[in-house]
């Protein structure tokens, strides 16, 4: 084993080894800052800072048996560690995720209208789905407040928030919130603009899989790298012919999107067999790209969802130096929205 796997499995295991739940309270290493050289020289790695709050309430207080026991849903910290190995091996080790601080919360979250479940009002939600509060969205505001998120982004304590919750929680997949914020698969976090930095909150589910954790993350990528080309024009926009599938440029597919690989028909169209030509392979000789093409189906990415978006991830730009102004790692970008000019 190489030192770097060394070392992240040491991480991982001081993280989430046994049944301890992580929370680490000393001084982490600051994430690399941009700069001239982060454009024109080696790709640089980022770790940003990890705010994990994991939103678990008691649903019998005689036992004190938790939501996700109750449900039998997954464990966070399995989520997690599985996540950090998809995105350390996607980014050939350029995304390393640091969780500073764990927050373990025994209540369900206010909703925007001042709306919060009990544990048997929830339980009757989660077994009739339609009887669920609408509107269902968290009180961002509330959020924020309650854990002290924008003074901890402000004072470069943390990059990001990942708030693990449940069905009907309220949360986007992934929203941002300060100076400066853009869309990253919702509209911006209203009334943070004082806060100097920009970061992002990832709402994530314990009642769904890794597969699902990562497609949200891919969806965050999406964002970011939309707002990165969103001047460029034409043969210009890299990022637009990334995304090409077959659908709608017949002949021409590139990589695709989240939803849709290179012969989708439909949104998680990931099990198509459907043969169609496909650049896919000349994204990892980016920025080299000569065009050249083969015939792909879903043999070539595998039909289940964290398979295709590990697969997708693995072809996003990570290599020194910078086309037309942009970087050519765009792992940079993703990881860190505050390196996006707006």
């Amino acid at each position: 084993m190489n030192n770097f796997l060394q070392a992240l499995v040491t991480l991982v295991s001081g993280l989430f080894g046994g049944s301890k739940k992580a929370t680490i309270s000393q001084p982490q290493p600051t994430p690399t800052q941009s700069g001239p050289t982060d454009m024109i020289g080696a790709p640089v790695v980022v770790s940003p800072r990890v705010l994990l709050i994991v939103i678990d309430p008691i649903v019998d207080a005689a036992t004190g048996e938790k939501l996700t026991q109750h449900m039998k849903w997954y464990h966070a910290e399995d989520l997690i560690a599985t996540f950090l190995d998809d995105t350390v091996a996607d980014s050939s080790g350029l995304a390393r995720f640091q969780v500073v601080k764990r927050i373990d919360v025994n209540e369900f979250p206010v909703k925007a209208d001042g709306f919060r479940y009990t544990a048997q009002s929830y339980l009757a939600a989660i077994k009739t789905p339609s009887t669920s509060h609408q509107p269902d969205l968290i009180d961002y505001q509330d959020f924020l407040k309650r854990y002290n998120i924008l003074e901890l982004v402000a004072s470069n304590q943390i990059d990001e928030v990942w708030a693990f919750a449940f069905p009907f929680a309220g949360f986007y997949e992934s929203t941002m919130g300060g100076a400066g914020a853009f869309f990253c698969n919702s509209d911006p976090i209203p009334h943070t603009a004082s806060c100097p930095r920009r970061f992002v909150v990832m709402g994530l589910s314990y009642e769904r899989g890794p597969g699902e954790v990562l497609h949200s993350f891919g969806h965050r990528a999406e964002s970011i790298m939309e707002q990165v080309y969103i001047r460029a024009r034409g043969d210009v926009n890299l990022w637009h012919r990334f995304t090409l599938y077959d659908q709608i440029a017949p002949g021409e597919a590139q990589i695709g999107t989240i939803h849709f690989p290179p012969n989708g028909e439909k949104d998680y169209d990931y099990g198509n067999t459907r043969m169609v030509a496909s650049a896919c392979d000349d994204w990892y000789h980016f920025p080299n790209l000569t065009g050249a093409t083969k015939q792909v189906n879903n043999t070539e990415w595998g039909g289940e969802i964290r398979v295709y978006t590990n697969w997708w991830l693995k072809h996003l730009p990570k290599v020194g130096g910078q086309t037309n102004g942009i970087s050519n790692n765009w792992w940079q970008y993703i990881l860190d929205p505050n390196r996006v000019k707006v």
